[in-house]
C-alpha cells in the first residue's frame, strides 16, 4: 500500500516520536509512507524522523486556520494518490477522516488519549464512522475507545506505542552522599501537572529531615511563567526548570528517580523510557501509568491533582534513599519485558495485515449511541 502518516504537528514529545518506529513497520512489510504534518510547531520531533529517510510534507500555517489545513491535506492528497490514510490526533483525524470521504480513501485513525475533552469527545464520536479502523496506542486508550468513542470491537485494534530499547543507557544508582536527582520530561503545559508538584513540593518542606534532592523539569511550554512564579512565591529552592532537552538519554542516565504528576495521559512516553533507564517513578493514577507501574515494586501511584498524596509519595522516597536502586532495577526490567521489541512489530505487523484484508472504501456502518 502506498500509506498517507497524518500528524498535527512536529511538537517535541508527544505523538511524532513514535513515528520513526511506527513507519519502520510499515516500510519493513513493504508498504511506502510519507508523512504530512498539519503545523511544524517547535520541529523538534523533525531531526529523528528525517534520519529514517521518511519524506516529510509540512504545511506553512496556524494551528487555527481549519480551513487552510483541510485544504492544504486535500491537495497534497489528490497529489499523492494514497491507498491508505492514516490519521494522528484530533485535528488530523477529523481532516483526514473528511478528506478520505472526498477522495474515497480509507482511512485507519490513532487513538493516543484518554482524557479528551468534551468537544473532541463529541466530534470523533459524530465522525467515527468515517474510519475503518481505530488503533489505541495502550490497554487504557482502547477501554476509552470502547466506553467513551463507541467504537466496536470489530473496529478496534491495540498497538502500544512504547517500543522497548535493551541498549538504552542505564542511570548510576544513588550512592551514600549524593544528592537525590528527580527528573521529569514533558511540556510545561496543565496537562502534564507540574503546577501540582510546584504544590506539593511547598508542602514537602514539612516534612522535617529528608535526604538532600534536586528537581529538573525538563521541557519548554506556555506555563512556564506560571510555573516560575509558583517556584518564586514558595522559594522551591530545589526546582529547577532548564529547557527542552534533546539529549533525552543522558538526561535520564543522570537522575535517581522520576516524577510524573500527569492530569491526563495516554501512554506517557517519557515515564516508560524513564523505567528502561533504570529508574523508578513517582506518577499520577492517570493513562496507562498505573497499569505498568508497580505499587512498592517499580515506584508509586498517587491520585492526580492531589500535592498531599504526591508530596507523601516523595517524602516515603526521600526518607529512604537506599531503596532507589531495587526500584530502578525493577522498573526497567518491567518495561523491558512489557514492551519487548519484538511484540511492538509483531503487533504492528498484525494491524498491518488486517487492514489488507479488511479495510475497504466506503465508510462503516456504525450503529447509533
Amino acid at each position: 500500500m502506498r500509506i498517507a502518516y497524518v500528524i498535527n504537528s512536529l511538537e517535541g514529545g508527544g505523538a511524532a516520536f513514535p513515528v520513526p518506529d511506527i513507519t519502520r513497520v510499515m516500510r519493513q512489510e513493504g508498504h511506502e509512507v510519507e508523512l504530512f504534518a498539519l503545523l511544524r510547531g517547535d520541529g523538534r520531533a523533525l531531526s529523528a524522523i528525517e534520519r529514517t529517510g521518511l519524506k516529510v510534507h509540512i504545511r506553512d500555517g496556524d494551528k487555527r486556520d481549519h480551513v487552510a489545513a483541510l485544504r492544504w491535506l486535500d491537495r497534497q492528497m489528490g497529489a499523492y494518490r494514497p491507498d491508505l490514510l492514516w490519521t494522528s490526533l484530533t485535528r488530523a483525524t477529523a481532516m483526514g477522516q473528511l478528506v478520505g470521504l472526498k477522495r474515497r480513501i480509507s482511512v485507519v485513525s490513532w487513538q493516543h488519549n484518554a482524557g479528551l475533552s468534551e468537544a473532541n469527545i463529541r466530534l470523533l464520536r459524530t465522525l467515527r464512522g468515517l474510519t475503518r479502523l481505530w488503533v489505541a496506542d495502550s490497554g487504557c486508550v482502547l477501554d476509552f475507545a470502547r466506553r467513551r468513542l463507541g467504537i466496536p470491537e470489530d473496529r478496534l485494534a491495540s498497538w502500544p506505542i512504547f517500543r522497548a530499547n535493551p541498549e538504552f543507557p542505564v542511570a548510576r544508582p544513588w550512592q551514600s552522599g549524593d544528592i537525590v536527582r528527580i527528573g521529569s520530561l514533558g511540556r510545561l503545559h496543565r496537562a502534564k501537572g507540574y503546577d501540582v508538584l510546584c504544590a506539593a513540593l511547598a508542602i514537602l518542606k514539612t516534612h522535617g529531615t529528608l535526604a538532600p534532592f534536586e528537581i529538573t523539569v525538563s521541557g519548554e511550554g506556555a506555563m512556564r511563567p506560571q510555573l516560575e512564579s509558583l517556584i518564586r512565591d514558595n522559594r522551591l529552592t530545589t526546582l529547577r526548570l532548564p529547557g527542552f532537552n534533546e539529549r533525552v538519554p543522558d538526561f535520564l542516565a543522570g537522575q535517581h528517580l522520576y516524577v510524573q504528576p500527569s492530569r491526563r495521559e495516554g501512554l506517557c512516553i517519557a515515564m516508560h523510557e524513564a523505567m528502561q533507564a533504570g529508574l523508578g517513578v513517582v506518577a499520577s493514577s492517570v493513562g496507562e501509568m498505573p497499569y505498568t507501574i508497580e505499587e512498592g515494586i517499580s515506584g508509586h501511584v498517587v491520585p492526580p491533582q492531589d500535592p498531599t498524596a504526591l508530596a507523601q509519595a516523595l517524602a516515603a522516597v526521600l526518607h529512604h534513599p537506599e531503596r532507589l536502586a531495587g526500584l530502578g532495577q525493577a522498573a526497567r526490567t518491567r518495561v523491558l519485558t512489557r514492551f519487548d521489541p519484538a511484540r511492538f512489530d509483531a503487533a504492528g505487523q498484525a494491524i498491518l495485515q488486517r487492514i489488507g484484508r479488511q479495510v475497504t472504501f466506503p465508510p462503516a456502518d456504525y450503529s447509533a449511541g
